[in-house]
C-alpha cells in the first residue's frame, strides 16, 4: 500500500484534446434494457467518439431496440461457440465490428461523465499504455450496500495495492476493471482478440495478465472523476455477485489464493475482534489505524457515503467469510450460463 505515495494522479475529464485516431466504443449487453440508457445518452453527444457499438448478447428484453433508438450500431450476438463464456464472446464480436484505432469498452451499467473517452485515450497515449482500465465511482443506493461494498473494495487494495502504481506489478498480480477499458484495436486483433481469455469468468483480469505477460504495457488507474457505476441494487446482490468474483478464482493459483486470504484475515478481519476480546496487541492497533486510513482514502470512490460507509470496517469479518467461501467453492453460473470452475489457463 506504500506504493500509493508514487502513483498516477486521478484522471480528469478531457473535453479538449482530440485523440490521435478515431475511437470506437463497445458495450456488451445482455438484458440491460433498464440500465443501458445513461451510457448511450452520454456517448451520443461525445464528439470524441466515432462510433458506439452495442453487442446484444442474446437478450430476452428490449436491449437492442433501446440501443438502436439511442443511435448506437447494434450487433446481434451469435450463439456461444464451444469454449467461450458470455462477456468475452460479446466483446470479441464488438472488436471485430469496430473500426477505430482505439477501442473503449464500457459495461452497460456505467454512467459516463463528459470527457471520459478523451481522458482514457489521452492517458493511454501519454503514458504509453497498450491496454488501460479505470475504476469508477460506485453508486450504492441502500445503506446495506454502503456498509458491505466498501469492505469488499478494501480487500482489493490490501491484496494488490492502489490504482495507478508507477512501477507495474508482476503479470500474475496485475488487476483490471472491465467496466471501462481502452485498447489499441489493431494490436489486440492481431493476438486473436478475446480468444485467449474465452473461458474466463474474470475475463478483465485474465486479459490484462495475459497481455502483461506478453510484454504489453498494461495499466489500471483511478477514474472516479470519469464515470459512475451502479453494479448492484441491494446488499444481497453485493454479497452474492461481487463476493463471488473478488477472489478471482479462475486466474489465481492455489498458493496465491492462500496468500490473499491470509492478508484479508490477518490485516482486515481479525484485528478489531482481537482488540474487542482483549487479545490484541500494538500490531492490531496499528492495523486498525491502517484500516481507518484506507476508509478515508477510498471515500472518493463512492458518490454517497453516510454513516453506513464509515461503519463498513465492521463488515470485514463477513467479507472475509464470503471471500473464503467463494475461493473454496467458486460460483459456476451467471445469468443462466455456466462457467468453468477453478483456474483456466489462457
Amino acid at each position: 500500500m506504500a506504493r500509493g505515495a508514487r502513483r498516477l494522479a486521478r484522471l480528469r475529464p478531457d473535453l479538449e484534446r482530440a485523440p490521435g485516431g478515431p475511437v470506437s466504443v463497445v458495450i456488451p449487453a445482455r438484458d440491460e434494457e433498464h440500465r443501458i440508457g445513461p451510457a448511450l445518452a452520454a456517448l451520443a453527444v461525445d464528439l470524441q467518439v466515432a462510433e458506439v457499438i452495442v453487442v446484444d448478447d442474446c437478450s430476452s428484453d428490449r436491449t437492442a431496440e433501446v440501443a438502436s433508438a439511442a443511435g448506437a450500431r447494434v450487433v446481434r450476438g451469435a450463439p456461444l461457440p464451444h469454449g467461450w463464456v458470455g462477456k468475452p464472446w460479446a466483446l470479441h464480436q464488438g472488436l471485430e465490428a469496430a473500426t477505430g484505432d482505439w477501442v473503449v469498452t464500457l459495461d452497460a451499467d456505467v454512467e459516463p461523465h463528459p470527457g471520459l473517452v478523451g481522458a482514457m485515450v489521452s492517458a493511454a497515449e501519454a503514458h504509453g499504455f497498450d491496454h488501460l482500465s479505470a475504476g469508477g465511482r460506485f453508486v450504492c443506493s441502500t445503506a446495506g450496500q454502503r456498509w458491505l461494498h466498501p469492505s469488499m473494495l478494501t480487500t482489493l487494495v490490501a491484496r494488490f495495492g492502489p490504482p495507478g502504481q508507477a512501477t507495474p506489478p508482476a503479470p500474475a498480480r496485475v488487476v483490471a476493471n472491465g467496466q471501462c477499458t481502452v485498447t489499441r484495436r489493431a494490436l489486440l486483433a492481431e493476438l486473436g482478440g478475446y480468444r485467449p481469455v474465452a473461458g474466463h469468468l474474470t475475463d478483465d483480469v485474465a486479459l490484462a495478465r495475459y497481455l502483461a505477460a506478453l510484454g504489453w504495457r498494461v495499466g489500471f488507474v483511478d477514474g472516479t472523476r470519469l464515470f459512475d457505476v451502479r453494479m448492484h441494487v441491494s446488499l444481497a446482490e453485493v454479497w452474492r455477485h461481487w463476493g463471488r468474483s473478488l477472489p478471482m478464482p479462475d486466474v489465481t493459483g492455489p498458493w496465491w489464493k492462500a496468500a490473499d486470504l491470509a492478508v484479508v484475515w490477518l490485516t482486515l478481519a481479525l484485528p478489531v475482534p482481537r482488540l474487542v476480546t482483549g487479545r490484541g496487541d500494538r500490531l492490531d492497533v496499528a492495523l486498525v489505524g491502517v484500516r481507518l486510513a484506507l476508509l478515508v482514502a477510498t471515500a472518493s470512490a463512492y458518490r454517497r457515503r453516510g454513516p453506513a460507509y464509515w461503519l463498513s470496517p465492521l463488515a470485514d469479518v463477513l467479507t472475509a467469510v464470503r471471500l473464503t467461501w467463494a475461493t473454496v467453492v467458486p460460483g459456476t453460473t451467471w445469468r443462466g450460463r455456466r462457467y468453468p470452475r477453478g483456474p483456466v489457463v489462457p
